[in-house]
């Protein structure tokens, strides 16, 4: 199955589950440089050949090497592949770290948490990484983490692989930029503190927010840098934003919308804000754009901060069966 994200680029098989108690029982996992030199090799191999066919944007090829629940449904991939294009072509690939985690078994393992390197009386030490999924099936699999340097830039290029017989098969890929227009996580950590500083407290959770997703290769996988900058980004965030599933009203004259969501997201080369809420006039565009437009007017006068943070607003209105109808205004079109 996939897994969804807020990034539209993300695709993968497993689910992501709250982190758990560091004393709960742990899956095994071994770190790349405890693995015999055979097993590494293999993983490194069919990691850099799948690569390689990304590069290329072969992805018939991913599919044909892909795990049958993941073939069978690999129109996110190709999504994936197709949008990061330009970022893979002539890209260089360089193994960052990866990891073994066995999950070996006969039933699925309803909350597999796998801990990896050495762990402090505190948690995670700067030599660990855990990783935290629901509904596992049982087997073996390998993390591979690595760093795509091309022209445009470093993109961080994530596969889990799953063991069938002698053979590493694709099970996930995930493929996000390691930077936006040159900002990397540090510098959106920095600017964080700067708007928190300065009583924006929206804006420092929205840069929290993308300085979190610039450092985490993956939704499912934890380090002590991750830790740290999660820490210290969760007392900043708004009450007045949708958050755990509940809805926040936004009055825009007579109507009260319900939003559902409200995060950045990359669009092109910029960072804009995404709005997103509940409508019922997704199949009537016309009324869909009033209301979006009315969403993304509402948004910005009660949250002006959010015009020296961002260069767009994109309001998606969603139904209840999932479609939606999205609208993109840049911040000096919303008065």
């Amino acid at each position: 199955m996939n897994l969804p994200s807020r990034h539209p680029a993300a695709c993968f098989f497993l689910v992501l589950i709250p982190l758990l108690s560091w004393n709960a029982r742990a899956q095994s996992c071994q770190m790349s440089g405890e693995l015999e030199d055979a097993t590494r090799t293999a993983i490194t191999t069919a990691a850099q050949k799948y690569f390689g066919m990304a590069a290329i944007g072969d992805s018939a090829a991913l599919r044909q090497n892909a795990i049958p629940s993941l073939a069978a449904d690999f129109s996110g991939i190709e999504a994936t592949v197709k949008a990061h294009q330009s970022d893979l072509s002539g890209a260089q690939a360089t193994v960052k770290s990866s990891f073994l985690l066995d999950a070996s078994g006969v039933a699925p393992i309803p909350h597999a948490e796998f801990y990896c390197g050495v762990f402090g009386k505190n948690g995670q030490t700067a030599n660990s990484a855990a990783f935290y999924l629901d509904n596992l099936p049982a087997a073996k699999y390998a993390v591979v983490l690595l760093d795509a340097t091309s022209a445009k830039g470093k993109t961080m290029f994530s596969e889990v692989l799953q063991q069938t017989g002698t053979d590493w098969k694709l099970g996930g890929l995930y493929i996000k930029p390691a930077q936006i227009a040159g900002h990397d996580s540090d510098w959106f950590l920095t600017r964080a503190r700067e708007f928190k500083t300065k009583g924006q407290l929206h804006n420092a959770w929205f840069y929290y927010e993308e300085a979190r997703s610039l450092i985490s290769a993956l939704p499912f996988m934890s380090t002590l840098a991750t830790d740290k900058l999660y820490d210290e980004s969760a007392a900043s965030q708004p009450s007045d934003l949708p958050a755990g599933g509940k809805t926040a009203s936004l009055p825009a004259g007579a109507v009260t919308y319900k939003l559902t969501a409200v995060f950045p997201e990359i669009v092109g080369n910029d960072l804009d804000l995404i709005v997103r809420y509940e409508s019922a006039n997704v199949s009537n565009t016309n009324l869909a754009y009033q209301d979006n437009v009315n969403v993304m007017k509402a948004l910005v006068n009660k949250y002006p901060e959010v015009r020296d943070a961002f260069a767009a607003v994109v309001a998606r209105a969603v139904d209840q069966t999932g479609h939606d109808y999205g609208t993109l205004l840049a911040m000096k079109d919303i008065k």
